[in-house]
């Protein structure tokens, strides 16, 4: 790895197992990722001051977007683990096209998804028991989101590119310039200012849709400039692959379908669960899950760095190295996830009263936040482990586990609850779903602790590429 593909300078590439290696890494990651957890937060606080009928409906709108796109983004991680490999081979314009091919892929998925759910939007929110009343709501947002998905295509690869060249900077200050642009057009939008008709939660989803845009054109434009374009041949790698879109789908694949049964059993059926229990709680799950979001997406950016930094060393034939960036990544992530965990706790009350006025509200999610209090730190285990296992493509692991979390555990065991202990109320599905972090987590240690991935080969078939020394390819 050079200086020219990384921000980290030949010093830190010494000891790539290093605190101060992993922060300078995970630190873009973990800014860009809050950014975008951060225009949701947004969405629904702005959206939250038009009412509890508002709240309610955002968060389901959003869950059942994600659906789609939940799958997309699994299936795309892959590219940071053979973008990150094939740095580590010395093979850098495999680089840029393994990026094209995912942004095709994507391109076409998402025109036939909205194709699909476009004119099913109204059936769908129906069929998972949805309040009538806030039905129409969610339909709107839902198909604004629908475009926002096919711009969002060409933010995700390039996010993914980027991280796996190890030039995470370029992601962060990306996603600070979209998050900009969307609050500002959140405000304007919803509630009609300067000039502009009030929009409601119909500003929310187009606002968004703006914020994505503004962080795709930065990232694509300098993927197709500069250095990015001169070292990774960016602009000459844009013919279609099928070889590759192969290996991207093989790994990919399994991803994309664990994040989509995750976010299905998770958003459908928690909010199905809990939402037979009245808006009030509909609406205190959703800002509960609000604060998770956002509280998770550090170690979730910790996770994609390490992704990358064990792809990277994996790639130089260095697997050894994988255990012990994994280790520094984990203390990190448990520290900061047990404080936030204490914090939600002892402050419950207080974080609610940001939400809503309305008693109700606040004392069912304050129970809900006891509960999430005390999934984080095995939140944080599940994700780091899984960052590294991702970045060695051990994929398909993943994705069994996490479908068997979420359909077993939180999907037939939340109904089990509801149905056989009923006085536990709106809190049952909510401790389904905590058992179900905790044992995705251990499934995901013990999977690590094996030591299985170290036998993964993403290149088995292919000819190694010599790294030309002047690059400064560690072997």
């Amino acid at each position: 790895m050079t200086e020219q593909s990384s921000l980290l300078s030949s010093s830190d590439v010494e000891d790539a197992t290093s605190l101060k290696y992993m922060f300078r890494l995970a630190a873009p990651m973990v800014v860009t990722t809050i950014s975008f957890t951060i225009m949701q937060f947004v969405d629904r606080f702005m959206v939250s001051r038009l009412g509890t009928d508002a709240l309610a409906a955002i968060l389901p709108a959003g869950f059942v977007t994600f659906l789609p796109s939940g799958f997309a983004i699994g299936a795309m991680a892959s590219l940071s683990t053979f973008v990150s490999q094939s740095l580590g081979r010395g093979e850098k314009r495999e680089c840029s096209s393994y990026f094209w091919q995912t942004v095709w892929m994507g391109i076409a998925y998402f025109l036939a998804t909205a194709v699909v759910m476009w004119p099913s939007a109204p059936w769908i929110f129906r069929m998972v028991g949805q309040p009538e009343e806030i039905i129409p709501m969610e339909v709107i947002y839902l198909r604004i989101m629908l475009y926002a998905h096919v711009v969002a295509v060409i933010n995700w690869s390039c996010n993914q590119f980027f991280m796996g060249i190890h030039r995470p900077i370029i992601t962060m200050c990306a996603s600070f310039c979209g998050q900009i642009v969307n609050v500002a057009a959140n405000y304007v939008l919803i509630f009609g200012k300067f000039g502009f008709p009030g929009m409601g939660i119909a500003g929310a989803g187009w606002g968004t849709f703006i914020g994505i845009s503004v962080a795709a054109c930065v990232n694509i434009a300098v993927f197709l400039s500069g250095r990015t374009s001169r070292d990774f041949k960016s602009r000459r790698s844009l013919k279609v692959n099928l070889g590759k879109m192969y290996d991207l789908l093989k790994v990919g694949l399994p991803a994309g379908f664990g994040l989509m049964v995750n976010v299905a059993f998770w958003g459908i059926i928690l909010i199905g669960l809990v939402g037979r229990h009245g808006k009030e709680v509909l609406a205190a799950t959703s800002a509960v899950l609000s604060y998770g979001g956002l509280s998770v997406m550090p170690v979730v950016g910790i996770g994609t760095a390490l992704s990358a930094a064990v792809g990277k060393t994996i790639g130089q034939g260095r697997k050894d190295l994988a255990a012990k960036q994994t280790s520094v990544c984990l203390r990190i992530g448990l520290l900061y996830m047990g404080l936030v965990g204490v914090c939600f706790f002892v402050f419950r009350h207080e974080l609610m009263r940001f939400w809503s006025d309305e008693p109700s509200v606040i004392k069912a999610g304050a129970n809900m936040l006891i509960c999430s209090a005390c999934y984080q730190v095995f939140y944080a285990a599940r994700t780091i482990y899984g960052g590294s296992l991702r970045g060695a493509g051990d994929t398909l692991w993943l994705a069994v586990a996490s479908a068997v979390g979420a359909a077993v555990i939180l999907g037939l065991g939340g109904w089990l609850v509801v149905t056989l202990l009923p006085s536990w109320g709106y809190m049952g599905p909510w401790i389904a779903a905590a058992a179900s972090i905790a044992a995705v987590a251990l499934a995901n240690r013990r999977r690590f602790k094996s030591n299985r991935w170290m036998k993964i080969d993403l290149f088995k078939q292919h000819v190694p590429v010599v790294p030309v020394q002047d690059e400064g390819v560690v072997e």
